[in-house]
């Protein structure tokens, strides 16, 4: 049974996180090309794609196990953005906007994360 992701609102605010991040980037300094700014990039990329990968496998279990990759890449670009701030590459109030959007798609994603946990955990139980 495959899922539609579109209708998940943390695909939406994950894929406006990556436009945002990808936006917000193009001005790193050219040394933190390959560093720092490709690292975000990687990892905003990460959220809403493996939310569509996952929405996509059959099984309970895959689904979870692609939701917690989601979250993981969702916390890298949360602690990556927060550092992108403190070195100095971006600052002011769209790149304080994006750090709330970050954190915004990281508990929406813990949420609902322990709502699959929950269910597999249901599914595994004998009745």
């Amino acid at each position: 049974m495959s899922r539609d992701h579109r209708k998940l609102r943390v695909f939406h605010q994950a894929h406006q996180l990556n436009l945002a991040i990808y936006q917000h980037t193009r001005d790193f300094p050219r040394d933190e090309w390959f560093g720092l700014r490709a690292q975000i990039r990687r990892a905003a990329v990460s959220v809403p794609s493996n939310l569509v990968e996952g929405n996509a496998r059959s099984g309970e279990r895959d689904y979870l196990k692609f939701l917690n990759i989601a979250l993981a890449s969702a916390c890298e670009v949360k602690y990556l953005a927060a550092l992108t701030s403190e070195l100095g590459y971006a600052r002011g109030a769209e790149w304080t906007a994006v750090i709330g959007q970050s954190d915004a798609v990281v508990k929406q994603l813990q949420r609902l994360v322990l709502q699959m946990e929950r269910l597999v955990s249901e599914q595994r139980t004998p009745d």
